[in-house]
């Protein structure tokens, strides 16, 4: 091949690379786990309230918000305060609904 004037001719030039560093050795990563974690809070489901209504009763609402009318304790539980006589609920009484923590996820 032919060079320019002046200018170097690197055309035979072999590339190779050595070293006389000590080699590393390979990162072993076998027994690493996986996770995952989080700093949000856990919101726990809240209340809710209902007002009666003609016809209620606290079975039939248990069934409304729960699907079950046999949980009908858990709405008088949480209204012991207002519901001393549970079949004895009036309409336009403003009772708490618990939130459904047996609610299938």
């Amino acid at each position: 091949m032919a060079t320019d004037k002046g200018k170097p001719d690197f055309s035979s030039v072999k590339a190779s690379a050595s070293s006389t560093a000590p080699t590393a050795p390979k990162a072993d990563f076998s027994n690493v786990k996986a996770s995952v974690a989080s700093t949000a809070a856990v919101v726990a489901p809240s209340a809710q309230q209902y007002t009666v209504v003609k016809g209620d009763s606290l079975s039939k609402i248990a069934k409304q918000f729960y699907g079950n009318a046999n949980r009908w304790k858990e709405i008088h539980q949480a209204n012991l305060d207002t519901i001393k006589n549970p079949d004895l609920i009036k309409i336009g009484q403003v009772i708490v609904i618990p939130a459904d923590t047996k609610a299938k996820t």
